[in-house]
């Protein structure tokens, strides 16, 4: 991330919001808000932390990014008291 005022400080985010634009919100219109914020629920849960990889993630999905670093804490517990910590190991 960039510093405040920085053309970087967005990206990231501005790089998702143009990713749902584009595989879900241009691909039809919403009747209500409530279908929308249904819609916008299962891309988010289903497909996005779910099936979708990622390639800033090695061509994982988050989910599998996630379980990945709970794993390790649970095989190294002291992994986990070091970050904690602020220190590297």
């Amino acid at each position: 991330m960039g510093s405040i005022g920085d053309c970087y400080n967005n990206a990231v985010i501005e790089s998702f919001w143009g990713r749902v634009q584009t595989e879900l919100l241009n691909r039809r219109r919403w009747r209500t808000r409530i279908e929308l914020a249904n819609a916008l629920f299962e891309y988010l849960e289903i497909f996005h932390n779910r099936r979708r990889r990622h390639s800033s993630l090695g061509m994982l999905t988050p989910r599998r990014v996630r379980e990945a670093h709970h794993d390790r804490d649970r095989v190294n517990p002291a992994s986990r008291l070091r970050q904690t910590r602020g220190t590297s190991s």
